[in-house]
């Protein structure tokens, strides 16, 4: 196992309240790095949310968290630069008229004058242009093979649109957007979402792998996989003490809460 980049999570008291009432709240967490976190429950009990939380993108009204050492909601822009968003409707969506080489083009892109921007230099947009053409080749065969999309094995390789992707390839593909710029915390919703239970075991293979190359992994999910560290909205089923060393409670008592607060978050 590769030694941990990958941020611990610490949340006490954490929540988020919104016109309607409680999105979640009491949440706690104690997560090391390179862990992996299951935010487990139904859809409307506040999982997406308290997922953009802790990833910067979304302000909690109670409590507090720590991502890699950078405290929620003090150092919000902070968290954000440290962590990235696999596939969150409505926020990181994929484009189904862009194809798979296209995306993966445009997240380099992005990611590159985005470190300028934070203080790179502007050698790294100078750069010759088989110098740049080199980083980027190396920046997303690592970031495939991490996610285990093989384009080779796409309808059209690299030219297939996203709207032809099987969902599990989907999947693949935002980890592998997500994963271009070495973020310490990737956060992913709705893992479970459409997928069989044999695809299902696959997804969470490919985040235990993730984990292990040293990332620190929340992820969104209906139920979580025996042995994983969850965190349970409320009404959610009852589990072993496997979730006893994570605890936390998250409800929407209107049914809307989740959504006013969703509309109120930026894009990442």
């Amino acid at each position: 196992m590769t030694e941990p980049h990958g941020a611990g999570v610490v949340a006490e008291g954490f929540g988020l309240k919104g016109p309607r009432g409680w999105v979640f709240r009491d949440v706690g967490v104690d997560l090391p790095p390179g862990g992996i976190l299951a935010i487990e429950g139904p859809s409307g009990s506040g999982r997406t949310c308290l997922l953009l939380a802790l990833t910067g993108r979304m302000r909690p009204t109670a409590g507090f968290a720590e991502i890699g050492g950078l405290r929620v909601p003090r150092a919000m822009t902070a968290v954000r630069r440290i962590s990235a968003l696999g596939p969150v409707a409505g926020v990181s969506e994929l484009d189904p008229a862009l194809t798979v080489a296209e995306h993966l083009g445009e997240r380099v892109l992005l990611r590159r004058r985005h470190h300028t921007s934070l203080g790179g230099t502007l050698r790294a947009l100078v750069r010759p242009r088989a110098e740049r053409a080199a980083e980027k080749r190396r920046r997303t065969d690592d970031a495939l093979t991490a996610a285990g999309l093989d384009l080779a094995g796409l309808p059209n390789g690299g030219r297939t649109s996203v709207r032809d992707l099987e969902r599990l390839e989907a999947l693949r593909l935002s980890v592998a957007l997500a994963l271009v710029g070495r973020p310490r915390l990737l956060a992913v919703d709705d893992l479970d979402l459409g997928l069989s239970d044999a695809e299902r075991t696959v997804a969470w293979d490919l985040l235990r792998s993730v984990a292990a190359d040293g990332t620190t992994v929340v992820a969104v999910c209906g139920l979580a996989p025996a042995g994983t560290d969850a965190v349970r909205p409320a009404g959610a089923p009852r589990r072993t003490e496997r979730t006893e060393r994570i605890e936390g409670t998250a409800e929407n008592t209107t049914g809307k809460g989740t959504a006013d607060a969703l509309a109120e978050t930026g894009r990442a």
